[in-house]
């Protein structure tokens, strides 16, 4: 991070494995999640309110090696799955823009985790990938992370999409893919 002049990762994610980011990788306490399951949101809060508890979002941060500290925007989710794509691509171009500096798109990063099914199966991922050279969208990169469930729904990978893997989509742009 401190090496890469990273300030900021504004992050995006469905609900599969969501309460674990928020609360390991965020740094959210468990009583807050228990609260707000129960209905005690802070008005005051801009991360979002809505229909499914887990969600809203949160803010923290993660200190590097170096000492360095980045800080950390868990966008709140809207129930679409993955509705939060362009969202994330938006509000870190908006950061960006705000820099008004030449490596404001190396300070500011989006990372997007996805499920395999959701990652090809729903239009808004092509779309957000198709927009994102887009000279008035682009965000100079976007991580995107996909865990490979093995099952989408109640679907299996062999019934959910035409390709051997579901990061074949990003070739549309022609992004570094890695398999691990």
């Amino acid at each position: 991070g401190a090496e890469l002049g990273i300030d900021e990762v504004i992050l995006g994610m469905s609900h599969r494995g969501r309460l674990n980011v928020l609360v390991n990788t965020m740094g959210k306490k468990y009583h807050r999640v228990f609260a707000e399951f129960e209905g005690n949101i802070d008005p005051l809060t801009f991360q979002g309110s809505g229909d499914v508890k887990y969600h809203l979002g949160t803010e923290g941060h993660h200190v590097t090696q170096s000492g360095k500290k980045i800080r950390l925007q868990l966008l709140a989710n809207p129930s679409h799955l993955e509705a939060v794509n362009p969202v994330v691509e938006g509000t870190a171009r908006a950061l960006q823009d705000k820099l008004n500096s030449d490596t404001a798109d190396k300070q500011i990063i989006p990372l997007l985790i996805h499920g395999d099914a959701a990652f090809a199966g729903q239009g808004v991922v092509t779309e957000t990938l198709n927009m994102s050279q887009l000279r008035g969208y682009k965000t100079g990169g976007t991580i995107h992370i996909i865990i490979n469930n093995q099952i989408g729904f109640t679907t299996l990978p062999i019934d959910a999409r035409s390709t051997t893997y579901a990061s074949d989509v990003a070739k549309t742009i022609m992004a570094p893919i890695f398999h691990v």
